[in-house]
């Protein structure tokens, strides 16, 4: 049977939405949505463990009021927002492997701002990348809104703007170009071996994705905090959360 770590992390150190992780949706702390759908697969698959990284005590507490003790504190060196994420999750994956005296196969992380996801999510996803064995991880995306290669543009070297991506034959319609997707940062799934590789990001060479097939997006902006409460507090949502 696979050993699998959950890792729900969240950093004190908001700048975009101030004290963001616990700020009340719908009358319950951010956080609490990613704390339940991880018991959630913690009651569905065997050989289960949670575990939070933060280096707030508002944050611990507040996980520990909602049935997630931790007694990890996330080091003062990956607590800062020039520290990647892969670092963090590093940390505590090793952390965990020994206090508990095993080796996890796979890690699930689940971004505490980007809540909009269920366990059939989850599931499936998971079936995806146990089908790969060469694959070290998968990510959630969801289909863009626009193409690289159809309506976006940057500035080239001759301070002109054209295509980000050009194809050698020209495109009329986005219909007509490669479908691409935005990674909604809703969760993330590991293999062990990504971590061994030393990968420093999650876009790798041997990454899979899972299209979301619902509403998904993460909260970036006061904006954000205030689409998805009234999305779930209107029950506008396309699926059960």
């Amino acid at each position: 049977m696979k050993n699998i770590l959950i890792t729900i992390c969240a950093r004190g150190g908001s700048k975009g939405i101030p004290g963001k992780n616990i700020k009340l949706l719908n009358g319950k702390p951010l956080i609490g949505y990613s704390i339940e759908i991880a018991k959630q697969i913690q009651g569905k698959y065997e050989n289960v463990n949670i575990a939070l990284s933060t280096d707030s005590v508002e944050i611990a507490n507040v996980a520990e009021e909602l049935g997630l003790y931790s007694d990890y504190k996330r080091p003062e060196y990956l607590a800062n927002d020039t520290v990647g994420k892969i670092d963090a999750i590093r940390d505590i994956l090793f952390y965990t492997e020994s206090k508990e005296h095993v080796l996890f196969d796979y890690v699930i992380d689940l971004d505490v701002t980007s809540p909009l996801r269920n366990l059939a999510d989850i599931e499936n996803a998971f079936q995806i990348i146990q089908s790969d064995s060469n694959a070290v991880n998968l990510f959630s995306v969801s289909e863009a809104g626009r193409s690289p290669y159809f309506n976006m543009v940057e500035q080239k070297e001759n301070g002109y703007f054209s295509q980000v991506k050009k194809l050698q034959e020209d495109l009329f319609t986005r219909q007509a170009a490669p479908i691409v997707y935005d990674m909604n940062a809703s969760f993330y799934i590991y293999r062990r071996s990504f971590f061994n590789l030393g990968y420093k990001g999650a876009i790798t060479d041997r990454s899979l994705v899972y299209n979301v097939p619902h509403i998904c997006f993460d909260l970036d902006h006061p904006i954000d905090f205030e689409i998805i409460s009234f999305l779930i507090e209107n029950n506008k949502l396309d699926f059960s959360l």
